[in-house]
């Protein structure tokens, strides 16, 4: 995503400076040449060599840095993407007042580059009618917005925007910024993730090791390639991604009702879930004790969702499967394929060491109609989620 993209990222006076430099850092380190711009009161909180030792390259302060003279002309017009953060009620004012009173602004005033901006001010001056009438001027001028949330401020706590957004939230947004205009964008995708929990008494349950991570990397690369991400989650230890709709559930039957009701509008659902394909038939009211002995759990099957929903999708969707498999998993998975009548299938082994639950690679082969496995190494579950929207994406009309 990042890899070669030039990115200009403005600082303003703000205490959330601090988290300029982790964007400064995340940004280079994903491979990004990053040309950092401070105004005056932002180096008061945090100097240019900060950001030139996390970026490799100098910082730009002053219009009137020797051998930079049109340093504000050609950056803001050879990057790929602006990113301002933190940007200050002061830094929106004169930018709204189209303003080039310093290194920043007279930057902005000269761009070409998409711009994105993550307000952080006290929560009283975001809630001002004169902030609120400049956020308004710079978005009908096609500027980008990223927060500010609710949360704890420098003066204390509040209970009304003003806090700069994460740097996860805010590289998030500008991803999809960049990169929400290929054929995902407006699309309602829906990602299954994570396990399912079957009750065999209020204190036990069967299920899997599912941890969700490759759901929600799904989740992620959908919503930063411009989709409308629908998030249907098992109970995992995850934070949800930036953007998406979170929709929780517990049991098999929870998640098959979701994927009913969100199916006959989906374009795109992918079923990375892996819900329990038992669940005890008769479950106990009350805990069952050890001291009652061994104890006989009958088990019966559970819904078969991506076949039991056939005839909700949508037309012309597109519908991926998963497929978890011991043992000449390529002929389970096109069986798989063909039977619940899917236009792709993701096909793993649970014993390949780094791949399957729990682990943050994957190594995985997709099918497609013809049956034949394009066979990917192992890799990040988020190299892999990016394989499988590339063959979406592909067949989507």
């Amino acid at each position: 995503m990042w890899a070669g993209r030039r990115v200009v990222l403005g600082v303003s006076g703000g205490i959330a400076c601090y988290k300029s430099c982790v964007l400064a850092r995340r940004l280079t380190e994903a491979g990004a040449r990053v040309d950092v711009v401070l105004t005056r009161s932002a180096a008061e909180f945090v100097g240019a060599v900060t950001f030139e030792s996390l970026t490799g390259r100098p910082a730009l302060t002053s219009l009137w840095e020797p051998g930079r003279a049109l340093a504000h002309i050609r950056l803001p017009q050879d990057a790929d993407l602006i990113l301002i953060a933190p940007a200050t009620a002061h830094l929106l004012a004169r930018m709204a007042q189209g303003l080039a009173d310093d290194v920043l602004t007279t930057l902005l005033l000269a761009r070409t580059a998409p711009v994105l901006m993550a307000p952080a001010m006290n929560d009283e001056m975001h809630a001002r009618p004169e902030t609120q009438a400049n956020l308004e001027r710079l978005r009908a001028r096609g500027v980008v917005f990223v927060g500010p949330e609710v949360g704890a401020l420098a003066e204390g706590p509040s209970e009304r925007p003003g806090r700069m957004s994460e740097p996860e939230t805010i590289l998030a947004h500008a991803a999809r910024l960049l990169g929400g205009g290929g054929k995902l964008a407006g699309r309602r995708v829906v990602v299954t993730a994570g396990p399912t929990r079957e009750p065999i008494d209020p204190v036990r349950v069967v299920t899997n090791r599912s941890s969700g991570k490759m759901g929600y990397r799904l989740a992620e690369v959908a919503w930063e390639r411009g989709a409308e991400v629908v998030l249907v989650s098992g109970p995992v230890a995850l934070a949800p991604p930036p953007g998406v709709t979170l929709r929780r559930v517990e049991t098999t039957s929870d998640l098959e009702a979701v994927v009913r009701s969100e199916l006959p509008r989906a374009d795109v659902l992918v079923m990375a879930a892996a819900p329990a394909d038992f669940r005890p038939s008769d479950p106990s009211a009350s805990k069952r004790s050890r001291i009652d002995g061994a104890i006989a759990v009958p088990m019966e099957p559970t819904e078969d969702i991506l076949s039991g929903t056939r005839d909700l999708r949508k037309a012309g969707s597109i519908i991926v499967g998963f497929a978890l498999e011991t043992g000449d998993a390529l002929a389970k998975g096109r069986s798989k394929l063909e039977r619940k009548h899917l236009d792709f299938i993701v096909v793993n082994d649970a014993l390949e060491p780094g791949a399957g639950f729990e682990h943050d690679t994957n190594r995985v082969a997709v099918i497609g109609r013809d049956g034949t496995p394009q066979i990917l190494p192992l890799q990040s579950k988020r190299e892999v989620a990016e394989a499988i929207f590339d063959a979406v994406e592909r067949s989507l009309g």
